[in-house]
């Protein structure tokens, strides 16, 4: 992939995603009974987001190989959590981790809610096609 089609995905990604984290924080208001559906997100969440770039790349070689949406969902996630585990790592050792997870019983070190891999399956796939819709597929 051209250094500038990745570049342009990139920063498509990076906010698209913070456009979701502030829509998915906004409607989580509800939980508290707060009807002013503001949401919030990070300055640090857009390269984060962004990362989701690599989606195109693993997407095509996957599809290439006729695997299944099911199991492309399943390998995203599972790279999402491998991106988020390392980002909320180092930022929460430098005390800049925008997010923590510790209230969570299904927290893993608070940088990782596997109660969440539901919405990050279906995040995935959405990007995938979003991506693909892009590069002209």
């Amino acid at each position: 992939m051209k250094k500038k089609t990745y570049f342009n995905d990139f920063l498509y990604c990076g906010l698209l995603g913070w456009m979701t984290e502030i829509l998915f924080t906004a409607f989580h208001t509800f939980k508290r009974r707060d009807y002013s559906l503001k949401g919030i997100t990070s300055l640090w969440m857009f390269p984060i987001y962004g990362l989701s770039a690599c989606l195109y790349p693993i997407s095509a070689f996957l599809k290439k190989h006729r695997v299944k949406t099911s199991v492309r969902g399943l390998l995203y996630t599972l790279c999402i959590f491998s991106v988020e585990f390392i980002s909320g790592s180092i930022l929460d050792k430098r005390k800049r981790c925008p997010w923590n997870y510790y209230r969570s019983p299904y927290h893993v070190r608070g940088v990782i809610r596997l109660d969440y891999a539901p919405c990050w399956f279906g995040f995935s796939l959405l990007m995938e096609k979003l991506l693909w819709k892009r590069h002209g597929h």
